[in-house]
């Protein structure tokens, strides 16, 4: 069994106090540190990392948690402290900004396709923050477009799994021959072959799926520890404590 680091275990309290805070003794605070789609007025910049201390429920921080654990202890043993915190909020923050990248361009393209059709921007806009829609302007454009965005308008990103992707990913690139696998399929399979496919089933899903789910989150995050950890491989891994 994986012994938990200090860096780690923080970052678990840390992650916990806030979820059972916000649940139990501040429930209006939620909104303000979830991470909301970057034209949306509800957008601050401090939500950039503050949603990497939100999850949904108990089951989405106890999955976070326990990848954390077993990924992030390994992880900060091999790099250090210091390290293993830029990898972390590095990852973090790439997985938010490939999900609203990939948001802000899907909402821009059905914006433009609207005006395009003779619904002036500003109806577009009163239609995204309220969510009414009169039957004029639906006989203009495609329902299903039309629900598309008003929710990327109104959505909310939470939770540590972009950063816990840069770990697993940090992870597979220092212990390629680690054996894992899924809770509920009793395979397991060398990292370097178990990541890239979890990764292509995010792709796959983020494409084509409709789920709650920010598979580009995690495929941000991975992207982004890998980076990192390209340039500590850069350095030869030199301790920094």
């Amino acid at each position: 069994m994986t012994q938990i680091t200090e860096t780690v275990k923080h970052l678990i309290i840390i992650n916990v106090i806030v979820f059972f805070a916000i649940k139990f003794v501040a429930p209006g605070l939620g909104d303000s540190l979830a991470m909301h789609f970057i034209l949306s007025p509800q957008f601050r910049p401090w939500q950039i990392i503050t949603h990497m201390f939100m999850h949904g429920n108990e089951m989405h921080l106890l999955f976070n948690m326990i990848g954390l654990w077993m990924f992030g202890s390994v992880v900060e043993q091999i790099l250090g402290k210091k390290k293993f915190l830029i990898l972390y909020f590095v990852s973090g923050i790439g997985a938010v900004l490939l999900f609203e990248l990939i948001d802000y361009i899907h909402y821009q393209m059905i914006i433009s396709e609207f005006v395009s059709k003779g619904i002036p921007k500003n109806i577009l806009m009163q239609i995204v923050e309220t969510g009414k829609v009169s039957q004029g302007v639906l006989e203009l454009v495609s329902k299903e477009k039309l629900i598309k965005l008003i929710t990327i308008y109104g959505k909310r990103l939470v939770g540590a799994s972009g950063a816990l992707y840069g770990l697993m990913i940090a992870f597979g690139m220092l212990m390629p021959r680690a054996k894992m696998g899924l809770i509920f399929l009793p395979i397991m399979i060398e990292a370097r072959y178990f990541i890239p496919l979890l990764l292509i089933g995010d792709m796959l899903f983020g494409i084509f799926g409709n789920t709650n789910i920010g598979h580009f989150a995690h495929v941000g995050g991975a992207i982004a520890g890998f980076l990192v950890m390209l340039s500590y491989k850069n350095n030869q891994f030199r301790r920094w404590n």
